[in-house]
């Protein structure tokens, strides 16, 4: 996940983008390769006087560890945090809520929903099955693969069967 001026981005953003629409509450495990809870405390023995901001700016990019300092969670030295209030870091890191609220539009679009539907198409040829001698191949269809070029590898495979044809 990549945390830019915008909003957020990169290919898991980008793959999760094709099942979301605006509105809907998305969680995120903003460490997934830790346990926050042990994580936490751990820091909380090594650095009591640390501040959770500076703690947390170890582990994800410091400004936006300021800024969940700043509207999620409370910021004061480690020390001062009791069990319950560590487990209830613990949870939002875990699950930090995200409400999606658009994209970028079509013009930066690197993954697209929709076109023409898969059943009035042969699947041999590409071929309208309404209009003959009319081909749909690759983006244009409603075929959507998961990141990785596998949307490539649609567009050549679709590409090829409509040129055997013509």
């Amino acid at each position: 996940m990549l945390i830019t001026h915008r909003g957020i981005s990169g290919p898991a953003i980008l793959q999760i983008s094709s099942f979301w629409q605006p509105g809907d509450d998305l969680r995120i495990d903003l460490l997934p390769d830790r346990d926050p809870y042990d994580w936490l405390r751990g820091q909380q023995s090594e650095h009591p006087a640390a501040e959770l901001k500076t703690v947390l700016g170890d582990a994800v990019p410091r400004r936006f560890a300021l800024r969940l300092c700043e509207l999620w969670l409370p910021n004061r030295p480690m020390r001062q945090y009791r069990e319950a209030e560590l487990r209830a870091i613990t949870a939002q890191l875990r699950a930090w809520p995200l409400i999606a609220s658009g994209t970028e539009g079509y013009r930066t679009a690197e993954v697209t929903l929709g076109g023409v539907d898969t059943d009035g198409l042969s699947s041999a040829t590409m071929e309208s099955k309404r209009v003959r001698g009319l081909y749909f191949i690759g983006e244009v269809v409603d075929v959507t693969g998961w990141l990785g070029g596998y949307n490539f590898q649609w567009a050549w495979a679709s590409g090829h069967a409509a040129g055997e044809v013509v």
